[in-house]
C-alpha cells in the first residue's frame, strides 16, 4: 500500500530548494544564522585520509584531518550542530526538519531506554505498542488537545491511491488511542489501575527544528496509565516525574529542578504537568521530561469507564509521562566543550577506549598484545571498553577523535609501558597534563579498581560542575523590573508569583522568557508576587527555552 502525506498550507517545507544542497563551504558560511534546520551536516572524519601511520611520534602529529569545530563561546548553536556531525551522533534526512540517528547516537538512546525500562518495570509498568495511525475524530473528542496540537498534525489522506473515508494523523501523542482502547479492556474496579508503556517514534510538523531537541519526527517512550481514584493517579504523575529526576541526576549528570507547569504550560488536556527543566551550557532551558495528571478529561471524553466496588460506573482518573531523544541534545549542551562531547560514564557507549602505540614493527605485537590483555580484564569487569588497534590512524589522531566522541578515560600503552607493566590514563573531563596519570599498574585488581574508581570520579565532576553552573546562573528577584533585568543577561529568574495567565503572556512577549515550572522545593515564609504586590504561594522560574 502506497501512502501520501498531505500538510495543508505545509508545502513549503518540501521545496527544492532545501533539496538542492549548496556546496560545503557555502553552507559552512550560511548555517550559522538560520532559524530552522541547518543544511546538511558534514560527516565528520568519513572522508578523509592520512598518509601516517600509527609508526608516527604522537607528538609530531599534525591534526589537517580533523574538522574544526565552532568554539562554544562564538556560536553555541554552530558549536552544536559541529559536534553532532564530528561525533557521528545524526546527520539529516532528506525530508526538512528529519534525522538519522547514527549508530553511536542511537547507542546512547540505548542506554537510557536500558535504564528506564527496569525502571518502569520496578514500578509495575508492563510494554506493548499502539498504531501510528490515528483517526483524526479521535483528536477531536477532547477540545483543548486537538486545539493544542492541531498546528503541529501530519495527516494521511490517500492509502492505496483512494481517498481516505477519514483523514488520519501520524501520531503525535497517543492519549486518544490508547483510550480507545482502555475502554475496550476496562470494565470493573478489578482492571485496575492499568499501566502501560510503550517506545514509540512520533511526529510533530515543527516549523522550527534542532537536531534532537526539535525534530518532525523523534523517538520516545510514553507511559499510560488508567486508575480507580484521583489520588492514585497523582501519586503515579508525581512517582514518574521522580523516575525522570532520578535518571538525570544519577545517570545523565544533569542537575534538573523539578515542578509543575503554569496553567499556560501545562499539556492540552491534562489538569497538571510536571516537568524536569535543564540548565544549558547557554544558560537556555531545555524541557527534558513531562508527566501529566489528566484528571478524567479523556475518560469523560471517550467513556473510559469501570464499575466500581458498589456497583456504580466510574471515569477513570489518568496519566501520561515522556522522555524522548530530545534528553541526548541535553547531554550534548551541558556537558560538552571546544574538544566535543563529553559523555557521562553511565550513559556512554564506550567508558574506556585502549590506544596501542609503538615506533618499530618489532614492539607492535608487545604492544597489541597488552592493550587486548588489558581490555580482557575491564571487559570481565563489566566495563564497556573499545580497542583501537587500527594502523590506517596515527595515535595523536586517534586521540582527538575519541575526545571527540566523549570517550570518558583513555588508555594508552606503549614499549615501555608493556616493559613496567603499566599504562597511563587520561581523563575526558580534565584536559592536558592534568588529567593524564602515568605508571598505573596492569596488575588486573589494581587496574581494574582504579578505573571504576576514575569513572566515579568522572560521573561526580560533571554533576558538580553542572550543578555550579546552574545554580551561579538563577538569580533570586522580587521585582518586575529585576526579573527583565536578568532575563536581559541571559540567566534564570526565580521569584513570587501569582498573577495572572495575562500578566504571564506579557512576561513571554516582553521578555522572550516563560515559566519553566513552580519547582518542588520552595523557600519557607511570605511571598509577595513579583508583578502584582499580592500575596505569592510559590515561587516560579522564568528563563528562555528550547
Amino acid at each position: 500500500m502506497v501512502s501520501s502525506l498531505r500538510l495543508p498550507s505545509l508545502t513549503s517545507l518540501f521545496s527544492s530548494p532545501y533539496l538542492r544542497r549548496p556546496p560545503p563551504l557555502l553552507r559552512r558560511l550560511h548555517h550559522h544564522h538560520k532559524l530552522s534546520f541547518p543544511p546538511p551536516l558534514t560527516t565528520a572524519f568519513s572522508s578523509q585520509t592520512t598518509s601516517a601511520s600509527t609508526t608516527e611520534n604522537p607528538k609530531k602529529q599534525t591534526n589537517q584531518d580533523h574538522k574544526v569545530i565552532t568554539p562554544r563561546s562564538q556560536d553555541f548553536n554552530a558549536w552544536y550542530v559541529d559536534i553532532i556531525a564530528n561525533a557521528e551522533l545524526a546527520d539529516y534526512g532528506p525530508v526538512r526538519g528529519t534525522m538519522v540517528i547514527r549508530p553511536y547516537g542511537y547507542a546512547i538512546w540505548e542506554a537510557i531506554q536500558d535504564y528506564l525500562n527496569v525502571k518502569f518495570k520496578e514500578t509495575g509498568h508492563s510494554n506493548m505498542y499502539f498504531p501510528q495511525f490515528i483517526p483524526f475524530s479521535f483528536i477531536e473528542k477532547e477540545a483543548s488537545h486537538v486545539e493544542g496540537f492541531s498546528p503541529e498534525l501530519a495527516l494521511v489522506t490517500i492509502g492505496g491511491g483512494k481517498e481516505l473515508e477519514e483523514k488520519l494523523v501520524v501520531r503525535p501523542t497517543s492519549e486518544t488511542i490508547v483510550n480507545h482502547m482502555f475502554t475496550q479492556w476496562i470494565h470493573s474496579y478489578r482492571d485496575l489501575p492499568l499501566m502501560v508503556n510503550q517506545w514509540a517514534n512520533v511526529t510533530r510538523w515543527e516549523m522550527r527544528t534542532k537536531p534532537f531537541v526539535r525534530t518532525l519526527e523523534f523517538l520516545w517512550q510514553e507511559g499510560h496509565t488508567a486508575h480507580a481514584n484521583p489520588e492514585e493517579a497523582e501519586k503515579e504523575a508525581l512517582q514518574m516525574i521522580n523516575v525522570y529526576t532520578k535518571f538525570a541526576y544519577e545517570q545523565a549528570a544533569i542537575p534538573v529542578i523539578a515542578g509543575r507547569k503554569s496553567k499556560a504550560e501545562t499539556f492540552a488536556g491534562a489538569d497538571r504537568t510536571y516537568t524536569i527543566e535543564a540548565m544549558m551550557g547557554d544558560r537556555k532551558a531545555l524541557q527534558a521530561g513531562t508527566s501529566h495528571n489528566l484528571g478524567q478529561n479523556f475518560s469523560r471524553a471517550f467513556g473510559t469507564q469501570f464499575m466500581d466496588e458498589n456497583g456504580e460506573r466510574q471515569h477513570v482518573w489518568q496519566t501520561s509521562w515522556a522522555v524522548s531523544t530530545r534528553f541526548i541534545g541535553g547531554i550534548i549542551m551541558t556537558h560538552g566543550d571546544d574538544s566535543g562531547l563529553m559523555l557521562p560514564p553511565k550513559i556512554a557507549p564506550i567508558q574506556v577506549v585502549i590506544v596501542p602505540i609503538w615506533k618499530k614493527e618489532d614492539e607492535k605485537t608487545g604492544v597489541l598484545n597488552a592493550a587486548s590483555s588489558v581490555k580482557k580484564v575491564l571487559e570481565s569487569a563489566g566495563i564497556k571498553v573499545k580497542l583501537d588497534d587500527t594502523d590506517q590512524r596515527t595515535p595523536g589522531w586517534k586521540f582527538n577523535f575519541w575526545e571527540m566522541k566523549g570517550v570518558p578515560l583513555r588508555i594508552e600503552i606503549g614499549p615501555r609501558d608493556v616493559s613496567s607493566a603499566s599504562v597511563v590514563i587520561s581523563r575526558r573531563d580534565v584536559p592536558g597534563k592534568q588529567g593524564k596519570v602515568f605508571g598505573i599498574s596492569m596488575e588486573p585488581s589494581i587496574l581494574e579498581a582504579y578505573v571504576k574508581d576514575k569513572l566515579d570520579e568522572i560521573q561526580s565532576s560533571l554533576l558538580g560542575r553542572a550543578t555550579s553552573f546552574r545554580d551561579s546562573n538563577i538569580v533570586d528577584v522580587s521585582s518586575y523590573d529585576e526579573l527583565k533585568a536578568a532575563i536581559t543577561l541571559g540567566k534564570w529568574a526565580r521569584g513570587p508569583w501569582s498573577a495572572s495567565d495575562a500578566d504571564e503572556q506579557r512576561v513571554k512577549e516582553e521578555t522572550g522568557a516563560t515559566i519553566r515550572c513552580f519547582p518542588f522545593e520552595q523557600p519557607q515564609g511570605t511571598k509577595t508576587c513579583l508583578m502584582t504586590g499580592s500575596p505569592a504561594e510559590e515561587v516560579a522560574i522564568f528563563a528562555k527555552s528550547y
